[in-house]
């Protein structure tokens, strides 16, 4: 029998309908990390600048689809955003903020106090001598009003300050500590919170396995308290390697850290998969650079692999284990080629310490999770 127009018509619009809920299903079936980690935490990414423009679409593509939480790796950094006195540069940190908005993503801000990175007039006069205290709290203070208020109710979080405690417990003997004490901390948690009343506030620093330092920051974070001042979380920056740190250390942080009546928030996740040259992330710590240094130019032997995953997995498992207190888990980079530790502590080596790699599939460790979102 001949076929009318009509239901031709009406065929081939049920065809299309049964195509596009196919693929419609398929997309929204497909894992992904934000989803399977969605009743744990955040799961976030540090983006760079060329990810953001789409230079880097790939790295792009894969923040969008797998993170529902963004940090700034560099563009909000003071030498960044601040390079001179009177002089801001919003451009890349407005493109970071409106990519995370049209993602729908938590945006936090990295960082507004920090030794490494500030910008080289921030600290010193005109003869290049450490200005007076009340002249840096002026500039502190203008620094973090201008930028928190730029981003007033859209950047959702800022690390205020960062590493600002060693491993013994002291203070770094920064330019902001010599000039101001320890004061200077209290002092921008209080700028940022009266800049934008609705932010969180986070402490952000590296090693906090370590004990001297967990006790400094546990008293400090508890003398802000006291005194009334806003801090919202503790950033336990998990720049790790193959052996170090503890896994039990890590874990009494957390719970130390938990105990401030603060969110613990896992920032700047990388492992190194290389053998350790130092525990620090500093990134003013550098070596000489050395062939036998660096191992695996080519690429990660299986055995290597194989152990490095078998490690980031029992890391993973211990933030799952406390996220009743742990509220954010983010990556400090989207691939391996992302990585800072590329070329650090020394030139031309070859790292490979994120939960993606170079051709941006998903490490070995994540596949269970991500079989576990897809049933």
């Amino acid at each position: 029998m001949k076929k009318t127009v009509s239901s031709m018509l009406v065929a081939g619009m049920a065809i299309l309908a049964m195509s596009t809920t196919s693929c419609s299903q398929k997309v929204e079936a497909e894992p992904t990390l934000k989803e399977a980690f969605k009743d744990n935490f955040l799961m976030g990414v540090a983006v760079n600048a060329d990810q953001v423009a789409g230079t880097d679409s790939l790295g792009k593509a894969l923040a969008a689809k797998h993170f529902n939480s963004i940090v700034a790796e560099n563009v909000m950094k003071c030498e960044k955003i601040h390079p001179q006195e009177n002089e801001y540069f919003w451009d890349d940190a407005d493109a970071f903020v409106k990519f995370g908005e049209e993602n729908g993503m938590f945006i936090i801000g990295h960082c507004l106090v920090w030794h490494s990175q500030c910008a080289p007039w921030f600290l010193v006069d005109e003869n290049g001598n450490d200005v007076d205290a009340e002249t840096l709290k002026q500039r502190l203070r203008d620094h973090i009003y201008t930028v928190v208020g730029r981003y007033r109710g859209r950047v959702k979080g800022w690390d205020v300050v960062n590493e600002a405690i060693v491993e013994d417990g002291s203070y770094r003997d920064s330019g902001f500590y010599r000039i101001l004490g320890e004061e200077f901390i209290p002092l921008a948690f209080r700028y940022a919170h009266e800049a934008d009343p609705d932010a969180e506030l986070y402490y952000n620093d590296y090693g906090m396995n370590v004990p001297g330092r967990r006790e400094t920051v546990v008293k400090m974070v508890n003398d802000m308290k006291q005194r009334g001042l806003r801090i919202d979380a503790i950033g336990m920056q998990g720049h790790m390697g193959m052996d170090y740190p503890s896994i039990d250390e890590f874990e009494q942080s957390i719970e130390a850290f938990a105990s401030t009546g603060c969110k613990v928030m896992i920032t700047e996740w990388d492992m190194s998969a290389l053998p350790t040259l130092t525990r620090s992330a500093n990134v003013g710590d550098t070596i000489a650079s050395q062939q036998s240094l660096n191992p695996y130019p080519d690429g990660l032997p299986e055995e290597v692999s194989r152990e490095w995953n078998e490690r980031m997995d029992k890391m993973m498992a211990l933030f799952v284990k406390h996220s009743d207190v742990i509220s954010r888990v983010t990556a400090w980079g989207v691939s391996d080629g992302d990585s800072w530790k590329n070329d650090w502590p020394m030139a031309g080596r070859t790292e490979y310490p994120l939960l993606f790699d170079r051709n941006y599939e998903v490490k070995p460790f994540l596949i269970k999770y991500l079989e576990s979102d897809n049933k």
